[in-house]
């Protein structure tokens, strides 16, 4: 039985937005210990504050501040934390509802095990000793049995207004995961280890796709028979690359073209190089270029053929 292949992967990317009104002051407030929500029409207390009534849909901005304490509405216990949660240590999420909100906010509760951990409980914010305006500037809750801190049945209402308002933030957004082709894709990815492409013909439309995916995307159908295909393509289009990715050392500016090869009816994508950004094209005839070692090509090169007519490529834009 051949190999199962698999490899670990990972998506990451700062997702950057910029911050209104009431969002703008609820990320301030939590720089200045302060807890804001925002009142609706009808005179709930919304704790994550929203710009928009749920019900009506109608712009609120009516603000308000609620305590510090609250009341555990439901749990469940973290057994394993993960890379970038709130604690190191196991560790209960829980929807808190603070004094003077009538919705909960998810955060940590900082718990020695489950038994600590019941609806009902009583909590209270632990701040975070550095905060720069930031839904982490709550460290996390911890378990408190004093009166109410700083609210009342009746919240205070409040302006909003704090010295340098943060107005933005960059959320880093990354998923992990293990990666395992199937039957089409490990037959690819073998053949490039020797330095081959061999992709898959569908039995309906006998069009050939590269990389293989075990079916047709247009027919629908399974796809078994294997085509080698290339190694020399045709440019289809292209973008020249200015901002250099991070972990990735190829100097910008830099060309990414999709390229099909001869006999694919799909185009790949691929670096092009071994000639000026400037002059890529589309039509641009090309071949692979290998490094030692690895298993797919690591740019490809003009293959100093006559450029492709468009007719021959215009179906694979």
């Amino acid at each position: 039985m051949p190999e199962v292949l698999k490899a670990p992967l990972a998506v990451e990317f700062p997702f950057t937005r910029s911050l209104g009104p009431v969002q703008s002051a609820f990320l301030t407030g939590l720089r200045e210990r302060v807890v804001l929500g925002v009142r609706t029409v009808d005179g709930r207390v919304l704790v994550p504050p929203v710009e928009y009534d749920p019900v009506t849909a109608d712009e609120i901005r009516d603000l308000v501040e609620v305590g510090a304490t609250g009341t555990v509405t439901t749990w469940a216990w973290n057994h394993e934390p993960r890379r970038g949660q709130p604690l190191d240590t196991p560790f209960a999420w829980v929807l808190v509802r603070l004094d003077g909100s009538d919705t909960a906010l998810l955060h940590a509760l900082d718990a020695p095990g489950p038994d600590g951990v019941r609806t009902g409980m009583r909590v209270r914010v632990r701040w975070a000793a550095e905060r720069t305006g930031a839904i982490t500037d709550i460290a996390c809750f911890e378990p408190y049995d004093g009166p109410a801190e700083e609210a009342s049945a009746q919240p205070a209402p409040h302006t909003g207004e704090f010295a340098d308002a943060v107005t933005g933030i960059v959320a880093p957004a990354r998923l992990d995961y293990t990666y395992t082709p199937g039957r089409a894709q490990s037959a690819y990815l073998d053949a490039l280890g020797g330095r081959r492409t061999v992709g898959e013909r569908c039995p309906s439309c006998r069009k050939v796709y590269v990389p293989p995916r075990g079916a047709c995307p247009t027919c629908g159908v399974a796809t078994a028979e294997r085509v080698e295909v290339g190694p020399r393509g045709t440019v289809t289009t292209f973008c020249i690359v200015n901002i250099k990715a991070k972990n990735l050392d190829i100097e910008v500016p830099y060309v990414y073209a999709h390229i099909a090869l001869d006999g694919a009816d799909l185009a790949l994508h691929g670096r092009v190089g071994g000639i000026p950004y400037d002059q890529v094209r589309m039509g641009l005839r090309v071949e692979p270029v290998w490094t030692s070692g690895a298993r797919f090509p690591d740019h490809y090169r003009p293959s100093g053929e006559p450029d492709a007519d468009y007719d021959t490529y215009k179906e694979l834009l």
